[in-house]
């Protein structure tokens, strides 16, 4: 298969995932603005894109040996050979320069969540996956910042509020990294990554952690709701829609603890994509 540049650059930047991670920005964006101006949103959607460009892009620069032995990964840019370390870390490092530029744009705090988010997912989650499971708990922060920035960007001020959105983002993280890594566990387990809780691989107690887990995921969404200083974020639409997502969402990770397959492994991950926006949207639209 012939591949170009730009779909190499876009396969180096994960662009498919970074349009989730974007998304759950701009919500965060919506759920702090008064009224809508179209250059911040862009500055915001393109500083979002980049800077989950460049983190991507540095993961692939140090794993590329890995990524090279397995199978989901092999074909990349850089262990396929189709682009050299040096040029990746050229599209990495101009995509962070242009991201963080175009948050400082918007202030300075978005900007400095932006390269923290980068720095930990690149620097401390990446070489974390080969020493302990609890690498996943490091990966959720740089998970969980968008929404944050996104409010941060909106209202220029740092407080409980976009901590809340940090906080329901940060535990849906666990059920969705362990879908992936229980899929992936055969190719991470060869190269060494320690994805799964406990280091026990597809045992019952892993599917039990992840059961809590997505359980947590109910309280952790009805947050924005029950705010501890008095002044709800959304109103009773967004906490029963959160709580009924939350609970189908509970029901494919019971049914890969009973079944312990890859397949309902698949069907959580595809569960977790929906859960959040689902959850997301409702609070704009609620707060609205």
């Amino acid at each position: 298969m012939r591949h170009s540049l730009i779909k190499d650059i876009g396969t180096l930047y994960k662009l498919r995932l970074g349009f989730f991670v974007v998304m759950s920005s701009v919500l965060g964006w919506f759920m702090g603005v008064e009224s809508i101006d179209i250059k911040t949103l862009l500055l915001l959607t393109v500083g979002g894109y980049l800077l989950t460009g460049a983190s991507n892009g540095l993961n692939q620069i140090f794993e590329r040996d890995n990524d090279a032995q397995m199978q989901r990964t092999k074909d990349r840019p850089i262990p396929s050979g189709r682009m050299s370390v040096k040029q990746a870390y050229f599209w990495s490092i101009l995509a962070g320069v242009i991201g963080i530029g175009c948050l400082y744009q918007l202030n300075e705090i978005a900007a400095l969540l932006g390269i923290i988010a980068l720095f930990i997912y690149a620097f401390v989650y990446t070489p974390m996956k080969f020493k302990s499971s609890l690498c996943v708990f490091i990966g959720a922060i740089p998970g969980a910042l968008p929404p944050m920035i996104g409010y941060v960007a909106a209202t220029d001020e740092f407080g409980i509020e976009p901590g809340v959105l940090f906080a329901v983002q940060f535990m849906w993280q666990f059920p969705h990294f362990w879908a992936i890594a229980w899929m992936a566990d055969e190719d991470y387990s060869m190269v060494g990554y320690k994805m799964l809780p406990y280091g026990e691989g597809k045992s019952d107690r892993t599917t039990q952690t992840i059961l809590m887990y997505t359980l947590f995921c109910i309280p952790a969404s009805m947050l924005p709701w029950a705010m501890p200083n008095g002044d709800p974020m959304v109103g009773s639409i967004a906490l029963i829609v959160a709580i009924l997502s939350g609970l189908g969402f509970t029901w494919f990770a019971l049914k890969l603890k009973i079944h312990k397959t890859n397949e309902a492994a698949r069907s959580l991950m595809f569960a977790s994509f929906a859960y959040l926006p689902i959850v997301q949207i409702t609070y704009v639209l609620d707060k609205i």
